[in-house]
């Protein structure tokens, strides 16, 4: 099946209730909005200047994948709307490509919920500093990238654009949520990470960390929204070339971030032009993700 052509940004004659990094969500009706996924690509908190061709369509159509298996764990925001029924006109719909979706309008929760199977990124840095992570102690002595006894629930806050997401301890997450609500949330994201990492592995990927994000509807039952176990929202690593104490080469926009580590910027807007080979070989990782996972 054929990629659309890059998006970089949509524009569809429904309101506008936000455009965000990657997503431009529109309003549908009462209960619905439409959520386009984007070829944007975000690094450091900065929007990228050059679109990922087809990265949406990927990310779309891997979180559609997740949400189909977990749906048995926990309800989620996909609706029985179909999109032509929302894009009209047809010319819309295709240049749209499988990057949108309609959704159930849910109250989302002021909190990201992350998990980490693995110890990196601000996890490893936070491990350094204190022999621990998100206040939750590890043993002393694990090296960079080395699987933890368990997985650990880590939240941050969520942060404007622009802004960075602040990592918080679980007692500040009850502060949030409440209790009961907080330790639904805790224990339902390790089940879905447990389970899910799991199935990659089988199919030579290591989710190292992800990201969940929760919503309430209106009886106060709990939903996975946003987008589920994708590369932009998980670490993803090849199983077959994970050593710990490096940082392993990855699925996701890993890479471009350590492009850009490279680079005299000072992760402030605007972000620098990505040379041609970066976005390529950016584009194909995302889609060696998606084939690996869904044997699509």
């Amino acid at each position: 099946m054929s990629e659309s052509p890059a998006l970089y940004q949509s524009d569809l004659p429904l309101p506008l209730i936000s455009r965000g990094k990657v997503r431009d969500i529109y309003d549908v009706d009462a209960d619905h909005m439409l959520i386009v996924t984007t070829d944007r690509l975000s690094a450091f908190d900065v929007v990228l200047p050059q679109p990922i061709p087809g990265k949406g369509e990927v990310l779309t159509r891997v979180a559609n994948f997740w949400f189909g298996r977990t749906r048995d764990l926990i309800a989620n925001h996909l609706s029985d709307v179909p999109l032509d029924a929302v894009v009209t006109d047809p010319a819309q719909r295709a240049r749209l490509g499988d990057r949108a979706i309609v959704v159930k309008k849910l109250k989302p929760l002021p909190v990201e919920a992350i998990v980490r199977g693995y110890l990196i990124g601000s996890g490893w840095k936070d491990y350094q500093q204190t022999g621990a992570v998100c206040g939750i102690p590890l043993p002393q002595g694990l090296r960079l990238a080395d699987k933890l006894p368990e997985a650990i629930f880590t939240p941050s806050t969520k942060a404007a654009i622009g802004e960075h997401d602040e990592n918080i301890d679980f007692a500040s997450t009850v502060d949030l949520l409440g209790q009961e609500l907080a330790e639904q949330v805790r224990d339902i994201s390790l089940k879905i990470y447990s389970e899910s990492a799991a199935y990659a592995l089988e199919r030579g990927i290591i989710i190292a960390d992800t990201k969940f994000e929760f919503g309430l509807d209106d009886d106060g039952t709990l939903h996975l929204i946003d987008e589920v176990l994708t590369p932009d929202s998980s670490r993803f690593w090849p199983a077959d070339q994970y050593r710990p104490g490096i940082s392993p080469p990855s699925f996701d926009k890993q890479f471009v971030r350590d492009y850009l580590e490279t680079l005299d910027w000072d992760k402030t807007p605007p972000g620098p032009e990505l040379p041609a080979e970066i976005i390529a070989k950016t584009a194909e990782k995302y889609r060696e993700a998606e084939r690996r996972l869904t044997g699509r």
